[in-house]
């Protein structure tokens, strides 16, 4: 069963992802919440800011810390529309974030490819789930890389 509080998050996700495929970025959106309330979110914007580390992660993680006039995110949980990269999953290591829900895997980049358990960046007190709205955050990404292929 779905938690609606959780869907409508990942939703907010997927919003933001959708912004990233109108403007030719990969569409991977993201969103951080603090006690019921967005604190940060943010979308893919590599090719906007010719910059390789603007994942969406990334921005949300900047605009959280912000919000919070604090780099520890650990009562914080990030709504990704896809499974993080190494290099998103570091810096949420870093961050110390409480919780990580993602929509659906990325078997070629994302970080469950490169890492362990016992050898993984994210801290170790984070719990990590993925499969949230699982099958509209594949198709979306589906969809843009079949256009990119026309």
């Amino acid at each position: 069963m779905i938690n609606r509080e959780e869907e409508r998050f990942m939703r907010m996700a997927l919003e933001e992802a959708e912004e990233a495929a109108r403007r030719g970025e990969v569409p991977v959106g993201a969103v951080i919440v603090s006690n019921g309330r967005v604190i940060g979110r943010g979308h893919n914007l590599t090719e906007t800011l010719t910059d390789v580390t603007a994942h969406a992660e990334m921005m949300a993680i900047t605009a959280a810390a912000a919000s919070l006039g604090g780099k520890y995110l650990p009562r914080c949980t990030l709504y990704v529309t896809v499974e993080p990269c190494p290099m998103c999953a570091g810096a949420l290591g870093w961050s110390q974030i409480g919780r990580i829900v993602y929509g659906t895997s990325d078997p070629k980049r994302g970080f469950f490819s490169y890492f362990n358990p016992a050898r993984s960046p994210i801290h170790p007190k984070t719990t990590v789930e993925g499969g949230l709205l699982e099958e509209e955050c594949r198709q979306l990404m589906t969809d843009f890389f079949k256009k990119l292929r026309k």
